[in-house]
């Protein structure tokens, strides 16, 4: 079967920030596949490359070389904008609206109107636990409540693939179990889901397999029980190993 999202030695480099320095590499050669109705975890330290590699697949960004696939058409192409959810990390919204008129907007951008909109706003913001403050404005509901709006934005066109960027970011521990059991259940679904993240007890508890990846370079990709078991130590500590953060840290 094809994988939904496949990169072939993507490389993405930026230019030097002064005349004779050689190319900033954001990504390095990186080649990775995504199978249909997995939660793939997409980890790294800041500046790995994550939300680059994002970016190229999204179609904001174009690679230095390399190819990267969505559904099996290189996204230098168009391709099926309508097949994918895109949660970025940081999310800006208009305040004054509430999150059913959020809904709205972006259900029509998709050509959804009538009754089917509203079946899906309606259906979302159960979803999402929001359904007591769809008539509140934004600038009035709490960061975990706006990450949730914006899982809900995602999936108005009812996408195979969601692409989330650091979804429990700045969330407390409510707020990230929330969005951890939306994941779950969109997994339940058949959904898939790539998604970057730091907080590695929410990745150990949701994703069927991960990439690591430190400057830019693909460290290793694998189901996490296989790497919990090959390491005998937790996500979070095969992830330090990994980068090398105990060398770092002993120098």
């Amino acid at each position: 079967m094809e994988p939904i999202l496949r990169t072939d030695r993507l490389r993405v480099e930026y230019p030097p920030s002064r005349r004779g320095d050689p190319p900033k590499v954001a990504v390095k050669d990186l080649s990775l596949e995504v199978r249909q109705g997995e939660v793939f975890g997409f980890l790294g330290p800041n500046g790995a490359g994550k939300t680059t590699t994002m970016s190229v697949l999204l179609g904001f960004l174009a690679p230095t070389a390399g190819e990267a696939y969505l559904f099996g058409v290189n996204v230098r192409n168009p391709i099926a904008r309508q097949r994918i959810g895109y949660l970025p990390e940081l999310t800006y919204y208009y305040r004054f609206l509430t999150a059913e008129e959020i809904l709205r907007f972006y259900a029509r951008l998709f050509g959804l109107n009538g009754v089917e909109a509203e079946r899906r706003i309606d259906r979302l913001l159960k979803l999402v636990e929001l359904e007591h403050a769809r008539n509140r404005q934004l600038k009035h509901y709490s960061k975990g409540m706006q990450q949730r709006v914006g899982l809900a934005q995602a999936l108005i066109n009812d996408p195979d693939l969601l692409i989330l960027d650091e979804p429990t970011s700045g969330l407390d521990p409510l707020g990230r179990m929330k969005v951890r059991e939306i994941i779950q259940r969109l997994k339940q679904e058949g959904k898939t889901v790539f998604f970057s993240s730091h907080e590695l007890g929410e990745v150990e508890t949701v994703c069927d397999r991960v990439a690591i990846v430190h400057q830019g370079e693909l460290k290793v990709v694998g189901r996490v029980d296989e790497l919990v078991r090959t390491h005998q130590a937790n996500l979070e500590q095969v992830f330090l190993k990994i980068i090398g953060y105990p060398t770092c840290l002993a120098a």
